[in-house]
């Protein structure tokens, strides 16, 4: 009879036999006494292997996680449903996924006596930051406040953390992570990231008799992702449109004729009801929509309040302001 190979454990890989010496150093001679040649050495391959692997030495505790914050990070940016707090949850559950205990869970457990305890504080905050970031920003892409939108990020990236950490102190194995981040994200969700107030929600409402024309060209062309429609009797139809944060800006006469001044040449003045609308590239949406029909009254300039503006007449007869927000000089 020919055998075919032994059964039993698989041989494990070049990575984890590195994580695996680097953990036993680091608890035999502490985290910063211990080398990367030292590590390379224990585990018997050479110093360009481990690079091939990990970037440094504190990679060996977090690359397993930082792969799945990385597809936390993309996938939130390109997320554009209509609920950002669900979006939100559901990618940080997801982060738990088939997470097995690593040499994360075992840094975590036994900080102390590897010498990490520093260490661990300050990459811990690196990764709260990232996500507190894709968090913040896609709750605001969703309309949430940036103030409101940044505390709650804040405080989905504290409770990723800490799921991972009770996890670990758990004993990582008996339970998964994704329990514990569904205990976090029950928390999370409670810091809401909805402005407050008696009005819940504005919506401008646009009569349209091209109804289908127009429909596209703003749910296509501009990008606002339909998030409902209903149809009634006599061929009574309307969809509803997302558009991220909403807000209602109330101008006097003076200053609508200095943004008249600002955003365009002097003859495009504002009708009584302009719709803005903020976008990333002015110029680029401005492009785009005018191929799409729209009319431009004032092409894309930057103003003193550091965006860049440009001016249309869409299908409706809809006067629109394209902003694009360039941040801090």
């Amino acid at each position: 009879m020919s055998s075919t190979g032994r059964v039993g454990r698989p041989k494990a890989s070049s990575r984890e036999i590195l994580a695996e010496a680097a953990c036993e150093l680091f608890l035999e001679q502490g985290f910063e006494a211990t080398s990367i040649v030292d590590i390379t050495q224990r585990a018997g391959v050479s110093r360009s292997s481990f690079f091939n692997y990990f970037a440094s030495k504190s990679d060996i505790l977090w690359a397993g996680l930082d792969e799945r914050l990385a597809l936390f990070e993309s996938r939130l940016a390109g997320d554009d449903t209509a609920d950002a707090v669900a979006a939100v949850r559901g990618e940080m559950r997801s982060i738990g996924a088939d997470f097995a205990p690593d040499s994360l869970a075992l840094g975590i457990v036994n900080a102390a006596a590897m010498g990490l305890v520093a260490e661990f504080e300050r990459e811990a905050s690196l990764r709260r930051s990232r996500i507190a970031r894709a968090a913040a920003e896609r709750l605001a892409r969703g309309g949430a406040d940036r103030l409101r939108a940044e505390v709650a990020g804040a405080a989905w990236a504290g409770a990723v953390l800490a799921a991972i950490e009770a996890w670990a102190h758990d004993g990582a194995g008996r339970t998964s992570l994704s329990r514990f981040l569904e205990r976090a994200s029950d928390a999370a969700a409670e810091v809401s990231a909805a402005p407050t107030g008696a009005v819940r929600q504005l919506r401008v409402v646009v009569q349209a008799s091209a109804f289908e024309q127009t429909l596209a060209f703003y749910r296509d062309v501009v990008g606002m992702p339909q998030a409902e429609a209903y149809e009634a009797e006599g061929g009574a139809r309307v969809a509803i449109l997302a558009a991220g944060r909403a807000t209602l800006e109330i101008a006097n006469p003076s200053q609508v004729e200095f943004i008249d001044r600002v955003e365009t040449d002097g003859d495009a003045p504002s009708d009584r009801i302009r719709i803005a609308l903020e976008v990333d590239d002015a110029a680029g949406a401005v492009a785009r929509l005018s191929a799409a029909g729209a009319e431009v009254e004032a092409s894309a300039r930057e103003t003193p309040w550091r965006s860049v503006n440009a001016r249309l007449r869409g299908p409706a007869d809809v006067q629109l302001t394209l902003f694009q927000e360039l941040g801090p000089a």
